[in-house]
């Protein structure tokens, strides 16, 4: 009965050469080898977009954003950090000017409170050689009410992006059909073997 339903698929498949099978799967593979190939290559664009407006101050949000959406709608665009140490996106620029600008705000601050401090302690202390006797003062005004850098997280500017495994761009359709026509070329040509060798054994 099993050998009777291969034979039925081997005659709806034999006008069909298992080569023509092959043939497809090729071309199908080589266009997803092509497709997948330039993922990467737009990846790649994208990412150094995002490194140049980081470099020169420009909209970092909307490079993040485009790269961001091409990885997670398209195969072979992994960002990700994996075994690496470092993140594969990091904002080094954007970070070191945030950096640089909490460090003048806190520069000016303390710089107004010293101002203050000389102020308050000259009205408080008004005699004093040279202002001598004030020093105390204005050391314990300006340890009081100074300011101090605050810390930013550098992990807020680094990003890894994940694409998935498969998605339904070219590169995804073009290997869907490579299987498919790599599966009927082993279907085709291994019914064309056994049926032969079915053959021998009944003569």
């Amino acid at each position: 009965m099993f050998s009777n339903r291969l034979h039925h698929v081997h005659n709806k498949l034999r006008p069909i050469s298992p080569w023509y099978f092959l043939g497809a799967a090729l071309i199908s593979g080589t266009v997803c080898v092509y497709a997948l190939r330039q993922n990467n290559l737009t990846m790649v664009r994208l990412r150094n977009d995002v490194f140049t407006a980081d470099k020169q101050n420009g909209n970092v949000e909307a490079a993040l954003k485009n790269l961001q959406t091409f990885v997670y709608a398209h195969m072979n665009t992994n960002l990700d950090s994996g075994s690496s140490v470092y993140p594969p996106i990091q904002l080094k620029y954007t970070y070191d000017r945030l950096t640089q600008a909490e460090k003048d705000r806190v520069s000016a601050a303390n710089s107004q409170i010293y101002n203050d401090a000389q102020t308050v302690c000259q009205q408080e202390i008004p005699q004093g050689f040279s202002g001598g006797g004030r020093v105390p003062c204005i050391e314990n005004y300006v340890t009081t009410h100074g300011t101090t850098a605050q810390t930013i997280p550098a992990s807020l500017y680094e990003f890894d992006f994940v694409s998935p495994s498969w998605t339904p761009d070219l590169a995804g359709l073009s290997l869907v059909i490579t299987s498919i026509f790599s599966l009927l070329f082993v279907v085709r040509y291994g019914l064309e073997r056994w049926v032969r060798h079915d053959l021998r054994k009944q003569l």
